[in-house]
């Protein structure tokens, strides 16, 4: 499902078109990728550091990290 669908809405009613619902759908399955390996590769799961300050330093060192190795992955040989 590309976004919430509400009860006796169908998904033609939602999207204007085919290409849009799967554009729609391939976007939400890429964010979801993105915070699923954050989750599993990067510590995300739980953090340990104490105090919000903390947290978001955690959180940002974590999603520096992420986009540096995925940048490095993009990288045109």
């Amino acid at each position: 499902m590309a976004f919430h669908k509400k009860r006796g809405l169908s998904i033609e009613d939602m999207v204007s078109s085919r290409w849009v619902y799967r554009k729609l759908r391939n976007f939400r399955a890429g964010i979801e990728a993105g915070i699923s390996c954050l989750k599993r590769a990067y510590g995300l799961g739980r953090c340990t550091w104490r105090g919000l300050d903390h947290f978001k330093a955690y959180v940002w060192s974590s999603v520096v990290a992420y986009n540096l190795a995925l940048f490095a992955r993009l990288r045109p040989t």
